[in-house]
């Protein structure tokens, strides 16, 4: 391709697109025309000249002309509740319920290592030392030590507030750094299970592990699976890097990093819950048995909600992806 010929024979029409998109005041109907044919010959522009002749200048002007034009053309679609209502009734729970062979192994396997652990714990005095001081040991797990201060040393609102924010946080790295081949996930999973594993531990040592049970069941069922389903969406996604499938692997990437994001602004809700729970349920004085049915029942409610809102949404072709309307063209393609 000749570069300054095509420039020369088209960039009377890249101008007068470029006046279109300037014009303040509404197109009449002549113009409105004009403006899609223009945007329709400006695709097809840049797309010949992305596959023959490169040039950075011309390929980024042309770029913008049809982002442009597309935003004006298609128009800008606002958000509004019906957006949101549709995302948490279909959206996401089919996302979750999509990836479930994803992130049910890992809840089994994570749950199985933390298991172990807390046996290794308990059952070896030696191991326990190297966690602490014999000290500071019995002072974490005697009655009233810190195991159950911990709940209830601060405002339940402020507490609930930051159980939330830590928890937040720490599934939106699983989900976001699992495009590391899901490597940072696996430390971030461990960790977890380490500190359970040392908590049912010890306590279990100290003879008091339906005490840790009775403080952690009401609010950790819903905050773990939150975790599990993180990890496991962040694994998959590593797994896209590595094995794409029948997609090219950057749009595989894209695909799944968008759902990814959608989970975790989905499981931040799911873990306001949890937080409420942890904040206000926990530490309450309701009985042992009233605290952990409440968190049955935050953990039957949720699974239930992704077996058949979610179930149902990703029978019906849903995959947790933005509309094909709300995704961002990956190359320009002509009408």
């Amino acid at each position: 391709m000749d570069l300054d010929v095509f420039v020369t024979a088209h960039g009377a029409e890249w101008d007068r697109l470029e006046t279109l998109l300037r014009r303040k005041r509404r197109l009449t109907g002549a113009e409105a025309d004009e403006l899609v044919a223009l945007y329709q010959r400006t695709t097809t522009h840049l797309s010949l000249l992305l596959s023959s002749a490169p040039d950075p200048a011309l390929t980024g002007r042309l770029t913008s002309l049809v982002a442009r034009a597309r935003s004006k053309v298609t128009g800008a679609r606002r958000s509004s509740w019906r957006d949101a209502a549709g995302f948490f009734t279909t959206s996401f729970p089919a996302a979750v319920y999509r990836l479930r062979h994803w992130w049910i192994p890992t809840a089994v396997l994570s749950l199985t290592v933390a298991a172990l652990l807390a046996w290794w714990i308990a059952a070896h005095p030696e191991v326990q030392t190297t966690l602490g001081a014999p000290q500071d040991l019995r002072e974490m797990t005697r009655p009233g030590g810190e195991y159950e201060t911990y709940y209830s040393n601060h405002p339940a609102a402020a507490f609930a507030a930051q159980v939330w924010t830590n928890n937040a946080q720490a599934v939106a790295l699983c989900l976001v750094l699992g495009a590391f081949l899901g490597v940072p996930v696996l430390w971030v999973l461990f960790e977890n299970m380490l500190n359970l594993g040392a908590g049912l531990g010890l306590m279990s040592s100290a003879g008091r592990l339906d005490t840790f049970l009775g403080l952690l069941l009401p609010h950790g069922l819903l905050e773990l699976t939150a975790v599990f389903v993180a990890a496991g969406i962040g694994l998959r996604l590593g797994w896209t890097v590595i094995d794409p499938g029948p997609r090219t692997r950057r749009i595989a990437l894209a695909e799944e990093g968008r759902t990814a994001l959608g989970v975790a602004v989905g499981l931040a809700a799911v873990l306001f819950v949890s937080g409420v729970l942890e904040g206000f349920v926990t530490p309450s004085g309701l009985p042992t048995w009233a605290r952990i049915t409440i968190g049955i029942v935050a953990e039957l409610a949720f699974l239930t909600y992704v077996y058949v809102l979610g179930g149902r949404a990703a029978r019906a072709g849903e995959t947790g992806d933005v509309t094909a309307t709300d995704r961002a063209a990956l190359l320009p393609t002509a009408a």
